[in-house]
């Protein structure tokens, strides 16, 4: 198997909700007009990379954000955003009111997903991108692109709540020697 020099993750422009802070997962939200001007705004930062695989979630915020950067995506299911379940459209101190304590990484979202079975579809986007051949650009969201880094260095899924992830932004996942790496992180325009 051929390993890619580089994973670039590239997660979405604001959203109404990434804005307010509101858990966003199945909610097929479309970028607000500052948000495609930070998609439009990553051009510049990959105009110089060539990928051999292009892949998005399916979800719209997402896949807007790839073609603003002049990319034609592949969708890929197991990019879509954690599913929040019960707390989908809610921020973590609304949830921290019935429950106390509370955070995506520790809790339980009734009726979602938990953060192993998220790791599960970050691992099957690894295992996907290192049969590419080359780099591989991956545009998703921000938990699931942080689980997916936690996991490329060799992290419990968990680990993932010490990368903040802002809105359209670039991180890169690659090797230094054998060894798997982060290259950059959370680079805005």
């Amino acid at each position: 198997m051929k390993m890619p020099s580089e994973i670039w993750l590239v997660r979405h422009g604001e959203t109404e909700w990434s804005r307010s802070g509101q858990h966003t997962s199945r909610t097929d939200l479309p970028l607000t007009a500052e948000g495609e001007r930070q998609a439009a705004s990553l051009k510049r930062m990959l105009a110089k990379q060539s990928f051999a695989l292009v892949l998005s979630s399916p979800m719209k915020r997402a896949v807007d954000t790839c073609r603003l950067v002049g990319l034609t995506p592949e969708i890929n299911e197991d990019l879509i955003e954690w599913d929040y379940g019960d707390y989908e459209g809610l921020t973590t101190p609304e949830i921290q009111k019935r429950v106390p304590g509370w955070t995506v990484w520790t809790g339980v979202a009734p009726h979602g997903e938990t953060v192993d079975q998220v790791a599960t579809r970050a691992e099957r986007v690894i295992s996907h991108a290192l049969s590419a051949g080359g780099d591989v650009a991956l545009f998703g969201h921000g938990h699931l692109s942080r689980i997916l880094a936690a996991r490329w260095i060799g992290l419990e899924p968990a680990g993932g709540r010490l990368l903040a992830l802002s809105t359209a932004s670039v991180s890169v996942l690659g090797f230094e020697r054998e060894t798997r790496v982060i290259r950059l992180w959370n680079q805005t325009s």
